[in-house]
């Protein structure tokens, strides 16, 4: 992902946004978020629109390590902790449970990484979760054996949120995640 495309979602800005901010075109911010490196006016615009250094605009492929006001900040991480709570109430309701967060990321225009990771976990948990429930199953052990799989199954889902809430409050970033993104 370009540097230009992670400060833009970071500070929730669709490129017409951005656009509008700094006055360069949307074909342009398109250009180099594809890759090609901003230059001259460009290259001031959009770091003054963006209020970070010319040379963090430069970076190649880099965590950023730019600073957000507090409050703002604070706001995000309240809202990334929202969006993965609303994940509990309906651990029961596989489709739900992933289209509530869906709908709360795009309501609320944060789309950064950590949201797209708790997305793309409920899905993965969402897809294996029945798999590892009909192995279960197939293995015949009991009707015991069934119910303790399916109980162990919707504590894990719930462990998980939970442990991935206390870790985005305490050090702002996920405690389980994949190494890939389903968004």
């Amino acid at each position: 992902m370009s540097t230009l495309k992670s400060v833009r979602e970071h500070k929730n800005l669709t490129q017409q946004e951005l656009s509008n901010k700094s006055k360069i075109s949307v074909r342009t911010i398109q250009r180099i978020e594809a890759g090609t490196k901003p230059k001259g006016h460009t290259l001031k615009s959009l770091s003054k629109a963006l209020n970070i250094n010319e040379k963090e605009l430069q970076k190649e492929d880099k965590l950023l390590e730019f600073e957000l006001e507090s409050e703002e900040l604070q706001k995000r991480i309240s809202i990334i902790k929202f969006i993965n709570l609303s994940l509990l109430p309906f651990i029961f309701v596989p489709p739900i449970n992933i289209l509530l967060p869906i709908i709360l990321m795009l309501v609320t225009k944060i789309k950064n990484p950590i949201v797209k990771q708790i997305i793309s976990l409920q899905i993965m948990w969402t897809i294996l979760a029945p798999i590892l429930f009909m192995i279960g199953v197939l293995f015949k052990v009991g009707n015991q054996f069934t119910i303790f799989l399916l109980i162990f199954i919707f504590l894990s889902n719930i462990f998980i949120i939970l442990k991935n809430a206390m870790e985005i409050d305490q050090n702002k970033k996920l405690y389980f995640k994949l190494n890939f993104s389903m968004l």
